[in-house]
């Protein structure tokens, strides 16, 4: 929080309300084991900290809580729904609805400053009572309660926010470009080179079969189906498992790294899909369902990652067509391995020196326009923060002046 905003916490006036003569009495939910829940798509709030205490999603008949409401769990941590949502029993739930949701928002977080002590844990659980009988302090002008300074306060929080999370993203985003040598955008005269090639219908082609050029790697069958594995990384579920899906390359579930096959600088290709798209996997996986993956062979030569790049988009000229579908299948490698891709050539074997260039400079005329954005967004954010510097300079003078006698 910036220091303007916390002087505005200090300078207002605050008043102690109790939380059931503001909203009613607070409600809670229903206890559902987990062997009980239907799969579904209705976020289900028990309590705890990861994934803001929901613990499931499921299409259970219960009682829907409104969005913009708060949830006080049985550790007395409070949150701000902004969805509608179904609670466990130990949940309880406070109707703020009928507030803005900048106004709800502050609520929660002075619900929580008073809820969320050691005086709750499993010995002593929260309670829907413990809501109905808890004071909170909220800013007054006049005596009531102020929610035009709530509302604002939020909004000036968030923008705050909005603006360090730019800044923090721009400056990751620098990183990765110098790490892995993206920020250079100039194209060499090989390259130019290459484009000039490719343009120009200059370069030799030639027709290769993929079993040829690839080889399917077997790996070991996990003991799961999708439904058992988390769509986000998690205690020991850490390693993304491949499908058939073209969302996120693939990759939407995560599984423990115990006794799999883990792979990496591989093409992946779907074997029961709608959209049978190869992509270049640079990173630790394994394979789930309905999808394999090959790697190089063709001359005992070690493919770098812009020619596995370039190898990809060939593939796709024969894979990924429209044609191909749930209903007409293209097959998996037994059909695919028999398809034959065009790869540019040089004395009849495989160009590997162009394809790594004109990957290369199709690399830079792209990130270009990253590059120039990081640097004006980088150089905006030092003048923000110099004129923040400035104004605090300029406040703490003004007030060593006001205090001086003269």
């Amino acid at each position: 929080m910036s220091s303007l905003l916390s002087e505005k916490l200090k300078n207002t006036e605050w008043g102690e309300f109790n939380l059931e003569r503001l909203f009613g009495k607070s409600t809670r939910g229903k206890r559902l084991k987990s062997a009980d829940r239907i799969s579904g798509q209705l976020p289900f709030v028990t309590a705890g900290e990861t994934n803001e205490g929901i613990s499931a999603f499921i299409g259970n008949d219960v009682t829907i809580f409104s969005a913009n409401t708060v949830t006080i769990d049985m550790f007395g941590s409070a949150k701000y729904r902004s969805y509608k949502y179904g609670a466990d029993d130990h949940v309880a739930v406070v109707h703020t609805d009928n507030l803005s949701e900048s106004a709800s928002i502050f609520i929660a977080a002075a619900i929580n400053k008073s809820s969320y002590t050691d005086k709750f844990h499993y010995g002593r659980n929260f309670y829907a009572k413990d809501a109905d009988e808890l004071n909170i302090k909220l800013p007054i002008k006049d005596g009531k309660i102020d929610f035009e300074f709530m509302e604002n306060f939020i909004s000036e929080l968030e923008a705050d926010r909005v603006s360090e999370l730019e800044a923090d993203r721009v400056s990751e985003l620098e990183a990765y470009l110098s790490v892995t040598g993206l920020r250079n955008y100039i194209l060499t005269s090989q390259e130019q080179q290459a484009l000039h090639d490719f343009e120009s219908g200059t370069v030799d082609w030639g027709l290769f079969k993929m079993k040829d050029l690839f080889f399917r790697l077997k790996t070991i069958k996990l003991p799961f189906k999708a439904s058992d594995l988390s769509a986000e990384p998690i205690g020991k579920y850490t390693l993304p498992c491949l499908t058939s899906s073209f969302r996120n390359q693939g990759l939407n579930y995560y599984a423990p790294r115990d006794n799999v096959t883990i792979l990496k600088n591989v093409i992946s290709i779907p074997s029961n899909s709608d959209v049978y798209r190869a992509y270049y996997q640079s990173r630790d996986f394994t394979v789930l369902s309905d999808a394999y993956t090959v790697s190089w062979i063709y001359d005992d030569v070690k493919l770098s990652r812009n020619q596995y790049l370039f190898a990809v988009s060939c593939i796709n000229q024969v894979t990924d067509l429209a044609i191909y579908s749930y209903k007409n299948k293209l097959g998996g490698w037994n059909v695919v391995k028999n398809k034959q891709i065009m790869l540019p050539t040089k004395n009849n074997k495989p160009n590997y020196e162009i394809m790594e260039t004109f990957i290369s400079a199709i690399q830079k005329l792209v990130i270009k326009d990253v590059v120039l954005y990081t640097d004006r967004k980088i150089t905006a954010h030092k003048e923000i923060i110099l004129a923040k510097q400035r104004h605090t300079a300029f406040r703490k003078s003004k007030e060593v002046c006001d205090s001086s006698e003269v």
